[in-house]
């Protein structure tokens, strides 16, 4: 894999654990398995959860792991403004809609006898389209992409490249499971003004990632992103999406879960090369 550029982009939320570990050391060593590039990114647009405490202490975990980055490292706090204006060209485009419903009124709709059970996709419930052909912008409304919409600017559906272990090859997108099962995705937060989808595709680009490197959970939402990066023109990274790292009862660990955090095992006198021997790298 030489010449590939991946990152780890931790959001400063809390203190890292196990998993982040495993994440962040397996995009490292793809990277050095070939000379590539490792890249540290700041995912901090929810201001509200976030903490200069917590994102220093991601610096010092990685580093104390053997990990080294290039510096000045991306925030997305700093990303705003091109969060913005792609999401002017997509309004342009005409692909996107104000929608005012709370998540109260999500469920009421999803639970209305003629709709059955609501299903669940890598985005949550799938909307219902109850905002979809509203004529005005309201004052701070969320910003959703018109799936059926963006679908049909495409003449032919991108497909990627999954080299990880548990979904190796290539994934063509598909349409009918684009509208059915992801819908009509959020792609600006009424309080944030992006969303985690529309950021982490802009910002990969920015970053000339060409391989991304994340958790099993994340890779149902990979068709979002491919389908994002054909609309807006921009490349598409192979991705590598590797197992989740899970306590004792086989829950996904969580950065509230403070006996696994990083801190913690360096403190109790354990090694780099422990942490490893724990993950099984």
């Amino acid at each position: 894999m030489a010449g590939l550029t991946t990152r780890f982009a931790p959001s400063p939320t809390g203190p890292l654990h196990l998993g982040h570990a495993y994440s962040a050391l397996t995009a490292w060593d793809l990277t050095q398995a070939g000379g590539g590039r490792f890249l540290l990114r700041i995912e901090d647009i929810d201001q509200a959860r976030c903490h200069p405490v917590h994102e220093q202490a991601i610096h010092d975990d990685l580093r104390w792991l053997g990990l080294l980055w290039p510096t000045p490292v991306m925030r997305q706090s700093d990303r705003l403004p091109a969060y913005r204006a792609a999401l002017d060209r997509l309004a342009q485009m005409g692909l996107t809609y104000a929608c005012t419903c709370t998540r109260a009124d999500i469920r009421a709709a999803l639970s209305a006898p003629q709709e059955g059970a609501p299903f669940i996709g890598p985005d949550g419930p799938v909307y219902p389209g109850t905002c979809r052909h509203a004529r005005h912008m309201a004052q701070g409304a969320a910003i959703r992409l018109n799936m059926d919409a963006a679908l049909d600017t495409l003449a032919t559906l991108p497909a990627f490249t999954e080299t990880g272990p548990l979904h190796t090859g290539h994934h063509p997108l598909d349409a009918e499971t684009l509208r059915a099962s992801v819908g009509d995705i959020v792609l600006a937060r009424r309080d944030i003004g992006t969303s985690y989808h529309l950021s982490v595709v802009l910002d990969d680009a920015a970053q000339g990632v060409s391989l991304v490197s994340r958790g099993e959970d994340l890779f149902e939402a990979t068709a979002i992103h491919v389908l994002l990066q054909a609309v807006l023109d921009l490349p598409t990274p192979t991705y590598h999406h590797h197992r989740l790292v899970r306590d004792d009862a086989g829950k996904r660990l969580a950065k509230r879960d403070d006996a696994r955090a990083l801190a913690r095992y360096r403190a109790d006198g354990l090694s780099p090369a422990d942490i490893r021997a724990l993950l099984g790298l």
